[in-house]
């Protein structure tokens, strides 16, 4: 006899990863839109003389990479809570379009006369801000609506579940619809736990399903499941239903790994296995690492003058900083950076991490902290291996050793080499508390678990964008 199943209708839901496709396939499409308005309009002889004879003029070959690089200074906006924000995207698109103009102004005032497309440059970025704020503000409006808005019941109103359901309620349009919780303890049943209600217990799940239109259930239960409640799930699940456990809910929308809601052997039954990458990336990174660093030790030669004289001028000697920092594995090590902070700065021999006002930066050194101009040096350790270009922070000795006791897992961080730009230094500048650190710790763990090329790629772009809007540490 076969086993009844519930049927339970299929819904519509976008996941995080479609709906940044979704953003990508918008921008290039009116990015390449605009680009033809600039075409058209740098083909005509005079701003009124209208024709389609354009279309046979050679324009060159970067003029049509532009798209591509409108798209690079977009980057901050495809996290997808960023994207669903109105005033972040008008942030992101107006520091966008001023990237875009400054260098069209340098490119303006330094090339020959007619040498170049101006005027098709000037159009493509006036149009594609345009429509990209206009297909931006489309987006929300369409794709934050509640027909596209997956629906979600927690499994689980304890610390875990409690916890993520307060974090998903102060996003402003989540990726979730969260309806409430399903906890078997009958002292929780009706209610309301970081705003949010307990409606039912496992064997009223199926039902609540129905009812409440259920596209994904959270499954956030450390302890041990009743047996009633594990059939259910497991019911569900072979359903139109999607059952997403908690910490890979928690890394999908927040890309950061929940450091206090796991078990303490999570290192050793979960984050080891999955940390181990191919031979072939390895040595791929490598390669991309000693390329770049022979870039930056080219680009160090030619402004080492200029930035050692502007160094000195603002406050004097020495030039250069150097310090022991903490490497793969926990190996020591020693960086040299310009230096950006006043002379004993740290002279009472308490290591501290830097801060938003913090007053031991030098008004030069905001400056080079900003433009990354700072880091250079440090294109050495990447060369002979100490370093990467991408990877956590390296930390002070003291530090390290302060925060490994303060904080779960947080030596796990040294499983791979530090770098200059990371995952943890792109989403969160200053970590002045323990509580900040603990939120970049989450971060650095994310990208040594789930390391790859592409997101190794999106960390350049957005390092490249953060760099050009001049939003350094």
């Amino acid at each position: 006899m076969a086993i009844e199943k519930p049927q339970l209708k299929k819904r519509w839901r976008i996941r995080i990863g479609e709906r940044q496709a979704i953003l990508f396939l918008g921008d290039l499409f009116v990015t390449y839109l605009a680009m033809f308005i600039g075409l058209y309009f740098w083909g005509q002889k005079d701003w009124l003389d209208f024709s389609w004879e354009f279309l046979g003029q050679r324009a060159p070959f970067w003029f049509y990479l532009l798209p591509l690089l409108w798209i690079i200074f977009l980057i901050e906006i495809y996290d997808t809570r960023k994207a669903n924000r109105r005033e972040d995207v008008i942030r992101g698109i107006a520091t966008a379009a001023g990237i875009s103009i400054v260098i069209y102004l340098i490119i303006f005032f330094i090339s020959e006369p007619n040498s170049l497309p101006r005027r098709g440059v000037f159009i493509f970025i006036i149009s594609t801000t345009v429509l990209t704020f206009a297909w931006r503000l489309l987006y929300i409006r369409i794709f934050t609506a509640p027909v596209f808005m997956r629906r979600a019941l927690m499994i689980g109103a304890g610390k875990a579940g409690s916890t993520l359901a307060a974090m998903l309620r102060d996003i402003h349009s989540g990726p979730f619809i969260l309806v409430g919780y399903i906890d078997d303890d009958p002292d929780k049943l009706g209610k309301e736990i970081n705003g949010y209600r307990v409606l039912g217990n496992g064997s009223m799940m199926t039902r609540l399903i129905e009812e409440l239109d259920i596209t994904d259930l959270i499954f956030a239960i450390s302890g041990e499941l009743k047996p009633e409640l594990f059939r259910s799930i497991l019911e569900t699940a072979e359903t139109d239903v999607e059952v997403t456990s908690m910490p890979t809910l928690y890394e999908e929308v927040f890309g950061r790994v929940p450091i206090f809601l796991l078990q303490s052997d999570w290192i050793l039954r979960s984050f080891i296995d999955q940390t181990h990458t191919t031979g072939v990336y390895e040595s791929v990174k490598r390669l991309i690492d000693i390329a770049g660093s022979v870039l930056g030790l080219i680009l160090l030669i030619i402004l080492y003058p200029l930035i050692a004289l502007s160094i000195i001028i603002d406050s004097g000697f020495p030039v250069l900083y150097s310090q022991m920092r903490v490497g793969k594995y926990g190996q020591p090590y020693k960086i040299y950076k310009f230096r950006t902070m006043y002379q004993d700065a740290e002279k009472d021999g308490v290591a501290r991490t830097a801060s938003v006002d913090d007053t031991r930066i030098t008004r030069l050194g905001r400056i080079l902290r900003r433009s990354h101009f700072d880091e250079l040096p440090q294109c050495w350790n990447i060369l002979i291996g100490e370093n990467s270009i991408i990877g956590p922070r390296a930390e002070q000795i003291e530090l390290v050793n302060k925060f490994q006791q303060e904080l779960p897992f947080y030596r796990a961080r040294l499983f791979v080499r530090p770098g200059l730009t990371g995952w943890a230094q792109i989403n969160q500048r200053y970590a002045s508390t323990v509580e900040d650190t603990a939120v970049k710790l989450e971060y650095d763990l994310y990208y040594i678990k789930n390391r790859n090329p592409l997101l190794d790629l999106t960390i350049i772009l957005r390092t490249v964008g953060m760099v050009l809007g001049f939003k350094g540490l």
